[in-house]
């Protein structure tokens, strides 16, 4: 299987035998659907040493893809393997030996004898810290029974609860239900870009951005329009991406959604 999986990330993008070009999205079908956290590279390959384990990556590839490849896949919001890296989330943090702090595996390249750890007493403290200052401003309501990527990241490190007490936050911004296929709740958005970052490299529309900054930070559609309004054209890249379900599609609730 490794055998498998090592060509088709080392040929992505190569010709195959009908003459079509494999597509990422096609290969990770074919790989039991592991999300390498970003986008596979081309080129010789590269060796490392993740938590123990031995493992041969395309130079350039990512410390995160490395570590995915090697059967331990490190926590991420993100990323994703679709979408170039972007470092701002800060949960993928990792040590490597002979090397200061703790750097984002995401927008960290791979290079030869590298020595990684990706779960470590001190990463876990930070990391759980990390994910206890998102869940501040997330609703309380939609902790327990989550079902998003940000959920499960949670379970799998342990954090269900957070330390910071009631402070400001944005349980109360409004719905956006305009688009008739999906739908975005605001207070449920941790400003990780996904869905910017799709809408532009995916889709190539341009329609969603960040405004503002620091607590004020909030996706926008177009010229601070509701998502009909703007130049969304309905391709469902924004909400593929979002690790949160703050973009989520209309049709898996019974009903009128609403936020708790």
């Amino acid at each position: 299987m490794k055998i498998l999986i090592y060509y088709l990330v080392s040929f992505a993008g190569q010709i195959d035998l009908k003459g079509n070009k494999f597509m990422w999205s096609e290969i990770r079908n074919l790989i039991e659907e592991v999300d390498y956290g970003t986008p596979p590279r081309e080129g010789k390959l590269v060796n490392l040493t993740i938590d123990g384990v031995n493992v041969s990556v395309p130079e350039k590839s990512s410390i995160m893809f490395a570590a995915a490849a090697a059967g331990k896949p490190i926590p991420k919001l993100c990323a994703t393997d679709t979408l170039e890296a972007f470092g701002s989330c800060r949960v993928c943090l990792v040590e490597i030996e002979g090397k200061y702090g703790y750097p984002a595996s995401c927008t960290t390249p791979v290079a030869e004898g590298l020595v990684v750890r990706t779960t470590t007493e001190k990463l876990d403290q930070i990391r759980r810290g990390v994910l206890e200052l998102y869940l501040s401003d997330f609703p309380p309501g939609e902790i327990a029974d989550g079902w998003s990527e940000f959920h499960e990241t949670l379970k799998k490190e342990g954090v269900s609860r957070h330390r910071y007490g009631q402070g400001k936050n944005h349980f109360d911004e409004l719905l956006d239900t305009s688009n008739p296929y999906f739908l975005f709740d605001p207070s449920k958005c941790i400003v990780c870009s996904r869905c910017v970052r799709a809408c532009s490299e995916i889709q190539g529309t341009f329609a969603l951005s960040i405004a503002g900054r620091g607590f004020d930070s909030v996706v926008n559609a177009g010229q601070d329009e509701n998502f009909l309004e703007s130049e969304c054209v309905s391709c469902g890249a924004c909400v593929q991406a979002c690790p949160s379900h703050a973009l989520v599609e209309k049709s898996l609730f019974e009903g009128e959604y609403k936020h708790v």
